[in-house]
């Protein structure tokens, strides 16, 4: 027995058509074949439920003609390969929706640039993206007299949105922001969050502002102003009219 017929021969088997010397052969075989010994256990399941099954006999006490093993084995092999088939595929689908739901977790925290034309382009690094964007975007700027904070917005328009740069001094943390797009119906849409350290950003033993890039689906035009929200006591800091 070739070890091509021994692959062929697992039908047979779970059936119990194997002549001794075969079916001694293909046990030899079985010890050492992974993917063998996986049909197997589709095979004897088959198998089982055929064996449940009485001969049929009609009136006048004739017996169908015993079917060809060869036959019989060709079938059960190809309803195993269609069940690795629909185990694979459901495999690949569960595979699939584990990545969507992991991009949906990570979404809120990820800047991604998009073109003009909608094909998706490579995260921009963060200080050349934003600092190209406040250059370049269309900018308004801001100062709250009572707390004292600065902040500059730059927006680009995009397919699918806007394309947000920020920049913010004279604060002091540790505080927990974010930026919230206002729309026109004065709903509230989050353009990004962040951390303030202690000594703050923008002050004399801190110089350096936050820059930070986010964007939201609202476009330009939609967008009546900008706010700086402490997270948790929903205080605004500043408040950045478009």
């Amino acid at each position: 027995m070739t070890a091509g017929t021994q692959h062929i021969d697992v039908g047979a088997y779970a059936l119990g058509l194997l002549e001794e010397p075969d079916r001694r052969a293909f046990e030899a075989h079985l010890s050492g074949c992974l993917p063998c010994h996986e049909e197997l256990g589709v095979l004897r399941s088959v198998a089982a439920t055929l064996d449940g099954i009485a001969p049929i006999e009609d009136p006048v006490r004739t017996f169908p003609a015993e079917p060809d093993p060869s036959k019989v084995s060709d079938l059960l092999q190809r309803r195993a390969r269609r069940e690795r088939s629909r185990r694979i595929s459901r495999t690949m689908l569960s595979a699939a929706a584990g990545v969507v739901l992991l991009a949906g977790a990570f979404g809120t925290g990820l800047t991604l640039s998009s073109s003009d034309d909608g094909q998706q382009q490579p995260p921009a690094k963060a200080d050349g993206g934003v600092a190209a964007l406040l250059q370049n975007g269309h900018r308004v700027s801001a100062n709250d007299p009572g707390t004292g904070v600065n902040g500059t917005v730059a927006m680009e328009p995009k397919m699918w949105g806007t394309n947000i740069g920020f920049e913010l001094s004279k604060v002091r943390g540790p505080l927990e922001c974010e930026l919230v797009a206002i729309d026109k119906r004065g709903r509230a849409h989050t353009v990004m969050g962040w951390s303030v350290p202690r000594k703050g950003y923008g002050q004399p033993d801190s110089p350096a502002p936050l820059t930070a890039q986010g964007g939201t689906a609202l476009k330009p035009s939609e967008i009546a102003r900008f706010e700086v929200r402490t997270i948790g006591t929903q205080r605004t800091l500043l408040t950045i009219p478009t």
